[in-house]
C-alpha cells in the first residue's frame, strides 16, 4: 500500500504541463544615415579658430548632400556666419549657401530672408559680393516667383553705390538675370556714374532697369563698364528688347581702353543693328543721316584694326551676320581707299553759291573753273571711319591666324547672299590659298566652294587655285579637288590648265587617283563646249592617220576619257571625234567605273545601260511608285496567317526577292527596302525552324533538324542586331518589333537547349534570364504594347505571374506552345530610314603583285574608305584583317583619321599594320570594315522557382559585338624570311 501511494506521489509530481508558446515580436533594424548638419556641428564646434574651422568647411564642400539634410545644414551655416568674425569664413560659408541652394528639391526661398538680413549688416565688401552671388543662384531657382526676384533686384539697386567694383559687378549682374523691364525700380542714384540723368527715368527716383544699367556704362572701373554691357546682353538673351538710345552709348564705349569692354561693346552694338536696322541715325559733325545697320556696320568694320586680337576675331565674325547693309559699305570694306560712294557730296547749289559769296567771277568757258578746289576732311564728311576702309582687307593680312580664319569666314557669309560682293571678293580668296598655315588655306578653300555657284574663275585666278595641287597635306587636295568639281571657268585653256595640273597631281600623288577622277567628272559635265575643241588633242586622234591605242591601265588616260565622256553625254556632236579603240574603251570603262562614266547615245552602237542610268532617269513619280509597291509588299504578308506553312513560306521568299531588288533599282528606297526584306528574312527562318516536322518527334529522331533550327536561331539573332544599329531614323515601334523577333528567337533557343537536356541548372539560369528579358521588355516598351495585341510577347505578358512561379520544364513547354500559336507582327516603316554602309576605296584588291615584308617586322597598308549614315563612327568603326591561318586582327582608328565631307558622310583615311610569320608564297588577307554596337543592358527581380543565386548564370551587362558593313578587300602580301 504504502509503495503504491509513494508510486501516486511520483506520478503526480512528474506530471508534464505544456505552456503554449507566444510568438515574440522580432525586433526591427531600422538603418539611417548620420545627419549631414550634426556632423557639421561638431566640426564647427570642434573648429578653436578661423583656420581649423575653414579647413571643416573645405572638406565639408567635397562631400555630397542629400535634399532632406539641406535645411539643417543651411541652419547651421547661418548661425556659424553670426558668430565668426573671420572674413574669409563668412566668404565660404556663404559660397556653400548658393551651392546648397542648387540642391534637387530644396526650396530656397525660405532662406531668402536670412540672406537679405546679413547683406544689410555684411561690412566686409568681398563678403557682400558674394552674398549677392547667392543671391543670384536664389533667384535663377525660383522663376515663379516674381516677389522674391522683385526683393532681390531692390537690393541689387541700393548696392550699386558701393564703391567696391566687385560689388557693383554683382548687382549689375544680378540685374541682368532677374530684373524686370516691366517694373518700376528705385535707386538710390548712379552711384559713381558720371554720365548724368538718362533720357529713360521715368519719374523722380524710379527707374526702368535699363536706365540703372546704362548709368554705369560710364563708370570709372572698366570692369564695371564691362559688367553693365554683359548684364544689357544678358536682359536681350531673356527676351527684353533694348531700346535705341542705348546704341550711342555703345557706340562710345568701342573707343573704350579696355578690351573686354571694347568685346561687349562689339556685341551690343551688333544685337541693336539686329533690332533697328532701318532706324536712322545721324553723322557727328554733319547733317548726314543713315541707316543704323549701315552706322553700325562701319563702327564694327573699325574694330577689325583693333590692339586686341580677340576684339579682333570678334568683330571680324559678327560682321558676317549683318546681311541687311547697303551695298556700297559692304564693298568698302575690300578698298582700302575711301570710296566716292561713302564721301558726302555738295550739290551744284551749294558750289555756285560759295562761289557767289566769294565775290569771284570766272570767264565762262567752265563752270567753276577758277573756284578753288574743295578741301575733304575725313573726319567730318564721311558717311564711314576712314578706319573702317578695307576691313576685310586688314583681317585677311593679320598677323594672328585666328584673326584671317574669322575674316575668310565672315567673307563667305556674306558672298552667299550677294552675287556681285562674291564676285569682288573672289581674288581676296583666292590669294588666301598661299597662307602660311594649313587651317586658313583649309577654310579657304571650303568658303570659295560654297559660293561657288556665283563666281567663275579666270585664268589667273585659276593658276593660283592649282598651284594648291602641290601641297603635301591629303586634306588640302581633296578639298581643292572638291572645288573644281563645282567651279566654272571661262575659257577652254583653263581646261587645259586644270588637266595638266591634275595629271600631274595623279603622277606625284596616286593615292589621289579617285578624287581627282571624280573632279574631272564635273568638270566634264559642267563644261561640255570648252571640252569639245580639244578633244582631238586629248586623245591623240589623227583625220588621216591611225594613232596608237593607249594604255587602259595607265590612270591617268583613264582621267581623260573620264574628262571627255562626261562632257559627251551634253554634246551629241562629239562621239563623232572618237577612234574605234575609244568606243571599246567606253564599252569597258562603264562596266567597270560605272559611277564615273555616264551612259551615252552612240551612233551606230547599242547602248549601254546599267543600274544607275535607271536610277538617274528616275523621278518623283517613280520614287511615289516604288513606295507605293513597298507598302503593297508589306501589306500582302500580312495575309500569311491563312496560308499553310509551304504557301507562307514561298511568299516570304517572293516579297524578299522583290524587295531586294526594288532597293537596288531605286537608291532612295534602298534603306527601307533592305531593312523590310532583312525583317522578312528573320520570320522566314523563324517559320521554317517552328514547322511541324520538328516538335512531333522525339529528339535523338530529329538532331539534324535540330541543329538546323538552332543555326537559324542565331542566325535570327544576327539580323535582330544588323536591323537595330545598322539602320538609322527608326521610330520606338520599329524598336519594339525588332525587340519582339529577338525575344521570339531566344525563346526558341531556350526551348532547344531544353530539349538537348544540358542540366536542371543551366536551365534555371537560361529561365531566368530570359524572364529578365521579357521585363525588360515590358518595361522598355511599355507606350507600344497596345500595337502588340495577338503577338506572342503580349501572351507572354498575359502569363507572366504563371511563368515566374512555375518549373523550369512547365515554362519551356508553355513557351513552345506559345511560339508556334503567335501570329506574325506587322512592319510599319518611318517616314525615312538610313542604312549605314561602307566602301573600301583603297586597296582595291586588284593588284597581283604581293605586298612584301621581312617576317617579324611590320608593313604599313593604306585604308580609305567612305562612310555613309554611320552614327558616331569615331567609337563604333573597326578594321579587321583575316589572315589565311584564321588569325583576325581588329584595329580602332584614331579620331583624327576620320573625315566629314557631308552631314551623313564621313571619310576614313587611316593605316592598318601588318605583321606575321614567314610564308612559302604569297597568300591573300581580306581586310573589312566592322560596325561595333553595345545593347543595353538588362535587369529584372528574381524569380520563385529558385531560393538561393548558385547555379544562376550572372547577368551581362550589355550584350556586345560588331557587324560587318562593307565587302571584304583581298590583298596580296608576302612575309619573307630575315637575312642572316
Amino acid at each position: 500500500m504504502a509503495a503504491h501511494l509513494k508510486k501516486r506521489v511520483y506520478e503526480e509530481f512528474s506530471k508534464v504541463v505544456q505552456i503554449p508558446h507566444e510568438e515574440v515580436p522580432t525586433k526591427k533594424l531600422r538603418l539611417s544615415k548620420p545627419s549631414k548638419s550634426a556632423a557639421l556641428h561638431v566640426d564647427l564646434c570642434k573648429a578653436t579658430n578661423s583656420t581649423d574651422a575653414l579647413q571643416y568647411l573645405l572638406q565639408f564642400a567635397r562631400q555630397p548632400v542629400e535634399a532632406e539634410s539641406v535645411e539643417g545644414v543651411v541652419r547651421i551655416l547661418l548661425e556659424h556666419y553670426y558668430k565668426e568674425t573671420d572674413n574669409s569664413v563668412r566668404l565660404k560659408i556663404a559660397s556653400l549657401l548658393g551651392l546648397l541652394s542648387k540642391t534637387q528639391d530644396f526650396h530656397p526661398d525660405c532662406i531668402v530672408d536670412d540672406v537679405l538680413s546679413i547683406i544689410g549688416n555684411e561690412k566686409s565688401h568681398q563678403v557682400l559680393a558674394q552674398l549677392l552671388d547667392t543671391l543670384l543662384v536664389i533667384g535663377s531657382q525660383l522663376p515663379d516667383s516674381p516677389s522674391v526676384r522683385l526683393r532681390l533686384v531692390d537690393v541689387a539697386c541700393k548696392l550699386l553705390s558701393d564703391t567696391y567694383f566687385g560689388v557693383r559687378n554683382k548687382c549689375l549682374q544680378l540685374l541682368g538675370h532677374l530684373g524686370v523691364v516691366d517694373a518700376a525700380l528705385t535707386s538710390d542714384g548712379p552711384g559713381t556714374s558720371s554720365g548724368g540723368t538718362s533720357p529713360l527715368t521715368k519719374a523722380s527716383g524710379v527707374r526702368d532697369v535699363q536706365s540703372i544699367i546704362s548709368d554705369y556704362f560710364a563708370d570709372q572701373d572698366p570692369r564695371v563698364r564691362a559688367a553693365a554691357l554683359k548684364a544689357m546682353l544678358q536682359l536681350n538673351e531673356r527676351g527684353v528688347k533694348i531700346h535705341q538710345i542705348i546704341y550711342e552709348q555703345a557706340c562710345r564705349l568701342l573707343a573704350d581702353d579696355y578690351e573686354q569692354v571694347r568685346s561687349a561693346a562689339v556685341q551690343m552694338v551688333w544685337i541693336l543693328s539686329l533690332l533697328y536696322p532701318e532706324s536712322i541715325v545721324p553723322i557727328p559733325s554733319s547733317n548726314e543721316e543713315i541707316r543704323l545697320v549701315d552706322d553700325a556696320f562701319g563702327k564694327i568694320s573699325h574694330m577689325v584694326s583693333d590692339g586686341s586680337w580677340m576684339v579682333r576675331v570678334q568683330a571680324a565674325k559678327t560682321l558676317g551676320s549683318m546681311k541687311l547693309v547697303s551695298h556700297h559699305f559692304l564693298e568698302q570694306t575690300l578698298d582700302k581707299k575711301l570710296m566716292s560712294d561713302l564721301r558726302r557730296k555738295r550739290t551744284a547749289h551749294e558750289r555756285a553759291r560759295e562761289l557767289f559769296a566769294s565775290g569771284e567771277f570766272s570767264s565762262g568757258r567752265k563752270w567753276a573753273d577758277d573756284a578753288p578746289k574743295e578741301k575733304l576732311d575725313t573726319n567730318t564728311v564721311n558717311l564711314i571711319a576712314s578706319g573702317a576702309c578695307g576691313a576685310f582687307v586688314h583681317g585677311l593680312e593679320d598677323e594672328m591666324f585666328e584673326v584671317r580664319i574669322a575674316a575668310v569666314e565672315a567673307l563667305c557669309q556674306l558672298a552667299r547672299s550677294s552675287a556681285s560682293f562674291a564676285e569682288k571678293c573672289l581674288d581676296f580668296l583666292v590669294d588666301m590659298f598661299n597662307d602660311e598655315i594649313e587651317e586658313v588655306r583649309l577654310q579657304s578653300i571650303h568658303v570659295l566652294r560654297e559660293i561657288s555657284t556665283h563666281i567663275t574663275l579666270r585664268e589667273d585666278q585659276l593658276d593660283t587655285v592649282l598651284a594648291v595641287l602641290e601641297d603635301s597635306s591629303r586634306d588640302i587636295r581633296e578639298a581643292l579637288h572638291e572645288l573644281l568639281c563645282f567651279t566654272n571657268v571661262s575659257t577652254k585653256e583653263c581646261i587645259q590648265l586644270a588637266l595638266l595640273e591634275l595629271l600631274k597631281n595623279l603622277n606625284k600623288y596616286p593615292s589621289d587617283r579617285n578624287s581627282v577622277w571624280k573632279c574631272l567628272k564635273f568638270m566634264g559635265s559642267r563644261h561640255p563646249t570648252l571640252v569639245l575643241p580639244l578633244v582631238p588633242e586629248l586623245l591623240s586622234t589623227h583625220p588621216y592617220f591611225d594613232t596608237p591605242e593607249p594604255d587602259m591601265d595607265d590612270p591617268a588616260y583613264i582621267a581623260v576619257l573620264v574628262l571627255v565622256f562626261n562632257a559627251a553625254k551634253s554634246c551629241p556632236t562629239m562621239p563623232a571625234l572618237f577612234s574605234d579603240h575609244t568606243f571599246r574603251h567606253y564599252a569597258y570603262l562603264r562596266d567597270s567605273l560605272s559611277h564615273l562614266v555616264p551612259p551615252l547615245t552612240l551612233p551606230g552602237r547599242k547602248q549601254v545601260f546599267g543600274l544607275d542610268s535607271v536610277g538617274s532617269g528616275s523621278t518623283s513619280g517613280s520614287v511615289e511608285s516604288a513606295q507605293v509597291f513597298l507598302q503593297q509588299s508589306l501589306n500582302r504578308i500580312s495575309a500569311i496567317q491563312t496560308l499553310e506553312a509551304p504557301g507562307a513560306q514561298d511568299l516570304l521568299v517572293f516579297t524578299i526577292r522583290d524587295l531586294q531588288r526594288l532597293g537596288e533599282l531605286q537608291t532612295e528606297l534602298a534603306g527601307a527596302a533592305d531593312f523590310c526584306a532583312s525583317y522578312l528574312r528573320c520570320q522566314l527562318l523563324l517559320m521554317k525552324a517552328l514547322q511541324e516536322k520538328l516538335w512531333t518527334m522525339a529528339v535523338p529522331l530529329c538532331l539534324k533538324q535540330n541543329l538546323t533550327a538552332t543555326a537559324a536561331t542565331q542566325q535570327i539573332l544576327e539580323e535582330t542586331y544588323k536591323l537595330e544599329f545598322m539602320y538609322g531614323g527608326l521610330e520606338n515601334r520599329q524598336l519594339a518589333t525588332i525587340h519582339h523577333v529577338r525575344l521570339q528567337a531566344r525563346a526558341l533557343q531556350l526551348v532547344l537547349n531544353a530539349r538537348s537536356r544540358q542540366g536542371l541548372d543551366v536551365l534555371i539560369g537560361s529561365c531566368e534570364k530570359f524572364l529578365q528579358d521579357v521585363d525588360s521588355f515590358h518595361r522598355m516598351f511599355l507606350t507600344e504594347l497596345p500595337h502588340l495585341q495577338g503577338t506572342f510577347v503580349e501572351k507572354l505578358l498575359e502569363l507572366m505571374p504563371r511563368l515566374s512561379s512555375c518549373e523550369p520544364v512547365e515554362l519551356v513547354k508553355i513557351l513552345q506552345t506559345t511560339l508556334r500559336h503567335s501570329g506574325l507582327l506587322q512592319l510599319s516603316l518611318p517616314q525615312q530610314i538610313h542604312q549605314a554602309t561602307a566602301n573600301i576605296i583603297e586597296p582595291t584588291g586588284e593588284s597581283d603583285n604581293p605586298l612584301r615584308f621581312t617576317s617579324g617586322l611590320v608593313v604599313a597598308l593604306d585604308i580609305d574608305a567612305t562612310l555613309e549614315h554611320v552614327q558616331d563612327p569615331e567609337s563604333t568603326v573597326k578594321v579587321q584583317v583575316l589572315y589565311p591561318d584564321g588569325q583576325s586582327h581588329v584595329i580602332h582608328p584614331k579620331p583624327s583619321d576620320f573625315r566629314k565631307p557631308g552631314p551623313t558622310r564621313r571619310r576614313l583615311i587611316t593605316q592598318v599594320y601588318l605583321s606575321h610569320t614567314s610564308w612559302t608564297e604569297p597568300s591573300q588577307i581580306e581586310v573589312r570594315l566592322l560596325l561595333a554596337y553595345s545593347s543595353s543592358p538588362s535587369s529584372a527581380p528574381k524569380f520563385g522557382w529558385s531560393d538561393s543565386t548558385d547555379g544562376l548564370q550572372p547577368a551581362e551587362a550589355a550584350v556586345e559585338g560588331t557587324i560587318p558593313f562593307s565587302k571584304p578587300v583581298k590583298v596580296y602580301i608576302m612575309p619573307k624570311p630575315a637575312r642572316r
